[in-house]
């Protein structure tokens, strides 16, 4: 058809029938090709889409083309688990059943059954990885998550700066503004600083690769090797947080130990000390996950989990010692203090605390009545029900809700506010991504098992990361900041954890699940 619309043109537009015939006698046809090609060209010319389909290999097809069939083999190999192969799918072709639903007689080879899998989507590869699973929807997580963070996170991250992908330099203006017009007294435009401890082992290395046939396996070490765990804070704004205030510490009974309380309070003071001198000007917010030791309470805070019923002389005490550490006061509705102890020094007990309380004109059931607490290990701690025990009561009173960690409590002193991720939520906190990309580096450094190179190889690791891939900016591409915030908003919006992981590829483009994200959502789950 080509042919013959080239020598039309070349012609002048004349001869119509005459080129048709002459293009058919060419191809070894008569008049019925002649007259085809002038109807084709007609109507492509008509509609530059419509083209003649060639009919040849209609008849042999093949099975996939029906989506029952296909349907049903796919159905199979999810009946079998994760780990199945070509073998499976010639096994289920084989079955009688199979056989005379499609009136075949033969197998299919194993070559086949690959070629099959492929068409179906399949490909031989290294698992994905994604969030883990682990307590992520759980009912305590989920509340903490929808109801304390996400709330305040907003707030926060609607002071902070959108960086342009085009410029270091240039940031969004609007930052300023909507700090000026929040709610927060100072109107600083606000830096968070996520914070995270990772371990680099001396022997982890690429494992995939082009390997040639003639390549023999090489005799590697046995384990991981030495390691060393980086602790450090990151920011969208400034990246890493560089100074004395980053953590290298070799883990291990037999080494520096493992991090404790102690050590993390240290590091957040000489990180205040640097944005002090630094960065004065602006609001700083430290982000730290839920792990325990930047959870920990100081060791007088209030505490109802290991409160006796009755007045005690042991309450509190120190582990290993005979000393006993004085609880703090608490606070009665109308702002007075409330002492724990009685004048001789001894606990008051659960009981009487309550019944100062109700004395006082707390809403609390009557003491008398309530056991001390719910099982042996106050399974009701998690429970909606507050009324339930003696432990529960106390539990669940303001003062004791409000109570600060040491971390909390040692910044604030100092004007910086923390705050905590979710638990099992580490898409929420892109520094995550950066110790990736920072590892993603670090494994095509030369191998040693030196504990010097170790450390060399990590520091230059962590400072080889962009601080262009770990912005909030405007563009389309997929920043470490970004993302984390696409996730936030998607939770925000309702979204559990496998939408969220959904909608955040989906969207990936955004810097926020845009509005019609039900409909395409609905849709999906169709």
């Amino acid at each position: 058809m080509i042919q013959f619309l080239r020598l039309y043109k070349a012609s002048g537009y004349t001869g119509w029938t005459l080129h048709a015939d002459t293009v058919a006698r060419a191809g070894g046809k008569g008049q019925w090709l002649s007259r085809k090609l002038r109807e084709w060209s007609i109507a492509f010319c008509t509609d530059k889409k419509n083209l003649p389909t060639a009919m040849y290999g209609r008849y042999n097809s093949s099975v996939l083309t029906d989506e029952d069939v296909a349907g049903d083999i796919h159905l199979h190999l999810q009946s079998l688990g994760k780990f199945v192969s070509a073998k499976d799918i010639a096994r289920f072709i084989a079955t009688p059943e199979f056989q005379a639903r499609l009136r075949i007689k033969r197998n299919i080879t194993v070559r086949t059954a690959q070629r099959w899998m492929k068409k179906m989507g399949y490909r031989w590869r290294k698992e994905p990885h994604g969030m883990y699973s682990d307590g992520h929807e759980r009912a305590d997580v989920v509340d903490y998550r929808q109801n304390v963070f996400l709330p305040r996170w907003r707030v926060l991250e609607a002071r902070t700066r959108w960086w342009n992908s085009t410029s270091r330099e240039y940031i969004d203006m609007d930052a300023g503004m909507r700090a000026c017009l929040s709610s927060s007294e100072d109107g600083r435009i606000v830096v968070i600083w996520r914070h995270d401890e990772s371990t680099f082992y001396a022997n982890d290395r690429r494992n995939v690769r082009w390997v040639h046939e003639s390549e023999t396996a090489p005799i590697k070490p046995k384990g991981e090797g030495a390691s060393q765990m980086a602790g450090d804070f990151v920011s969208p704004d400034y990246g890493w947080l560089r100074s004395k205030e980053r953590v290298l510490l070799c883990p291990g009974k037999n080494r520096d130990g493992y991090q404790t309380t102690k050590d993390i309070l240290n590091q957040a003071t000489d990180a205040m000390d640097i944005l002090d001198a630094d960065y004065p000007n602006e609001k700083h917010v430290f982000a730290y996950d839920n792990a325990t030791i930047h959870t920990a309470r100081a060791p007088d805070a209030l505490s109802a989990l290991k409160m006796p019923a009755k007045p005690s002389s042991n309450f509190n005490k120190v582990k290993g010692g005979d000393d006993c550490i004085r609880m703090r006061d608490g606070t009665f509705r109308d702002g007075t203090p409330q002492s724990l102890y009685l004048p001789d020094g001894r606990f008051k007990g659960s009981k009487t605390l309550i019944a100062e309380r109700r004395a006082k004109g707390h809403d609390l059931p009557d003491p008398e009545l309530l056991r001390a607490q719910c099982g042996k290990n106050f399974k009701c701690r998690r429970s909606p029900e507050t009324r339930c025990c003696l432990k529960k009561v106390l539990y669940s009173e303001p003062d004791f809700q409000a109570q600060k960690s040491m971390l909390e409590e040692h910044c604030s002193a100092r004007g910086y506010e923390v705050i905590f991720f979710p638990k099992y939520h580490p898409e929420l906190n892109f520094i995550e991504q950066c110790w990736g990309y920072a590892k993603r580096i670090y494994r095509m450094y030369p191998e040693s098992s030196k504990e010097s190179d170790l450390q060399a190889n990590l520091l230059a690791a962590l400072e080889a990361v962009p601080i262009e891939s770990m912005r909030r900016q405007y563009s389309n591409f997929c920043r470490f900041a970004t993302r984390s915030s696409r996730f936030a908003d998607a939770y925000f919006k309702g979204l559990n954890g496998a939408d969220a992981a959904w909608a955040n590829k989906k969207y990936r483009g955004h810097r926020t699940i845009p509005p019609h994200f039900m409909d395409d959502l609905k849709q999906r789950k169709k």
